[in-house]
């Protein structure tokens, strides 16, 4: 017999599974190693003018040119891929709390919001992530172009891609307060760190959440001016955003100051990898 007990029983085993969690791991050194090549990339842009897009796909076309690239794609896709089952698992594990009352059924469903997101994030660069690596990758700024340009053909569109970029620069806007507040270290449990370990992650964090904060607050505003104008072209992307702030006065140092936070946040992720969820 199967019900909603069953269910859960399942997604707790899918969630506590030793071969998952190991994966999750790959995927969150994956997920680095991505924030690290476009922290390049933004370094590129902002001394040298830069060759490929300093977002996700300038990452992995990056990758993908190397003589290991490919099958480091399909790793780094695996990984991701992981990490969005996981989120998944995640999903399911907080269902039980969505018919609760009160701060219980506000956790599970501010949890389920938040999985849902990072499942969405996962997947679509798990999905880059093995385009590029059967050759068929295309640049995610072109994409979001062409996505917001049919977006814009819908009833409402205007006003949805308007609204996108709000929802996005509120998780920008999140990631800073993340980073400040270090809440971020209620996520991780440290309890068997070493002193030096929470001091990195600490740091890391500290450094990395408002520097991507920054990236992502830039690329919602781009997609409201987009809105505003009427112009898929706006609608860059995080190349387009990091481009943003290098036009801005004192671009360079503004840009570095930003690549040096994305790798920061990389760095946080593969140390992140380390250590469980708290949940």
């Amino acid at each position: 017999m199967s019900g909603p007990g069953t269910a859960m029983g399942a997604a707790g085993r899918a969630g506590n599974s030793d071969a998952l969690e190991t994966l999750a791991r790959v995927g969150l050194i994956a997920y680095g190693v991505v924030h690290l090549l476009i922290a390049w990339l933004a370094l590129q842009l902002a001394w040298t003018g830069g060759g490929q897009s300093a977002d996700q796909s300038g990452a992995m076309g990056t990758l993908a040119a190397s003589p290991v690239g490919k099958p480091l794609l399909w790793v780094l896709g695996i990984g991701l891929v992981a990490l969005a089952l996981w989120q998944i698992a995640e999903v399911l594990r907080w269902r039980s709390g969505w018919s609760a009352t009160g701060e219980t059924r506000k956790r599970a469903v501010t949890k389920t919001v938040k999985a849902v997101a990072k499942t969405l994030v996962y997947a679509a660069l798990a999905y880059t992530a093995f385009r590029f690596a059967t050759g068929g990758g295309q640049s995610s700024s072109a994409q979001q172009q062409q996505t917001a340009a049919g977006v814009f053909g819908w009833p409402g569109g205007r006003w949805l891609v308007g609204l996108a970029g709000l929802v996005v620069i509120g998780v920008g806007v999140h990631h800073v307060l993340k980073g400040v507040k270090k809440s971020f270290l209620k996520e991780i449990d440290l309890a068997s760190a070493p002193p030096t370990a929470e001091r990195t992650v600490t740091r890391l964090g500290q450094v990395g959440y408002p520097a991507k904060g920054v990236a992502l607050g830039v690329v919602g505003a781009l997609l409201v001016w987009s809105a505003i104008t009427f112009d898929p072209a706006k609608a860059s992307g995080l190349d387009g955003a990091l481009r943003t702030v290098l036009d801005a006065p004192f671009g360079k140092a503004l840009l570095t100051i930003v690549a040096l936070g994305i790798a920061a946040f990389g760095a946080f992720c593969f140390v992140r990898a380390r250590y469980p969820e708290r949940t």
